[in-house]
């Protein structure tokens, strides 16, 4: 089993997860606590920010830079966070 994460974008004070979603208010320190005392692995998305890198760091995830496109097509990269991303590393 695999647990996909995808919370709003507000760890980083964006205010797009705000506009977009009516529960956007989060604890995202909380979220990644929890995320270490799953059974399961997982992969969790989030915006690139100093924030979430420590918080990764913290629980000793893995954490990965990858491109994407936003909804008015600008380039920009989000975090890929998980316990183990080699996976990852070896499809590019």
């Amino acid at each position: 089993m695999v647990f996909f994460i995808d919370p709003p974008y507000t760890a980083a004070g964006k205010k797009a997860g705000h506009r977009l979603y009516q529960y956007a208010q989060l604890n995202h320190e909380k979220l990644f606590q929890l995320a270490s005392q799953m059974a399961g692995e997982f992969l969790m998305t989030y915006d690139e920010s100093q924030a979430v890198k420590a918080w990764a760091n913290l629980h000793r995830f893995d954490w990965q830079t990858v491109a994407m496109k936003n909804t008015h097509h600008a380039k920009m990269t989000e975090l890929l966070v998980g316990r183990n991303l080699d996976w990852l590393s070896d499809r590019f």
